[in-house]
């Protein structure tokens, strides 16, 4: 049975909270915390990829995660051209400035190792290179070892709807 009335809802709010474990363990951080870390990342990676692959990003996104993405764009505007991992960090940085303290680049290595994670690997890829060499060299090109694929968990997730 369906916990909000809608299995689109309930599919994002169940992946969701996954990344935010994921965070939360990565960074030794509550979820209030691991969602401010989520969206600063996203929003230094959105203000930095071209337009187009931003939206390629979004749509890979679970729906939360995608708001989280958008939140505050201004797309006339994009992509702004930080050229080094200082310039980068310092825009993650900023906008985590309103939380506890978080190091920049620890935050952007747990949502890298997420997005790494969950989405499609030509997805990350295309993202990856179109950043700085430095920040590129902070994301890890593959999950660690013994992590879930997005495959696996796909399919862990129709099993247990199924089930339900």
């Amino acid at each position: 049975m369906s916990a909000t009335g809608l299995e689109v809802f309930d599919k994002t709010l169940h992946t969701t909270n996954s990344w935010l474990k994921e965070i939360m363990k990565a960074l030794g951080t509550d979820r209030h915390v691991a969602w401010h870390v989520l969206g600063s990342v996203l929003r230094a990676l959105r203000d930095r990829v071209p337009l187009e692959l931003t939206a390629h990003l979004g749509a890979e996104l679970p729906l939360l995660v995608r708001g989280l993405l958008y939140d505050r764009w201004h797309p006339a505007s994009s992509p702004e051209h930080y050229r080094s991992l200082d310039e980068f960090l310092q825009r993650v940085g900023e906008d985590l400035r309103s939380t506890r303290p978080v190091d920049p680049e620890d935050a952007c290595r747990a949502v890298f190792a997420v997005l790494t994670r969950h989405l499609p690997e030509g997805q990350v890829e295309k993202v990856r290179h179109a950043l700085p060499e430095d920040v590129r060299a902070i994301w890890p090109t593959k999950a660690a070892l013994g992590d879930r694929t997005r495959v696996e968990i796909e399919i862990d997730e129709a099993r247990l709807s199924r089930e339900a």
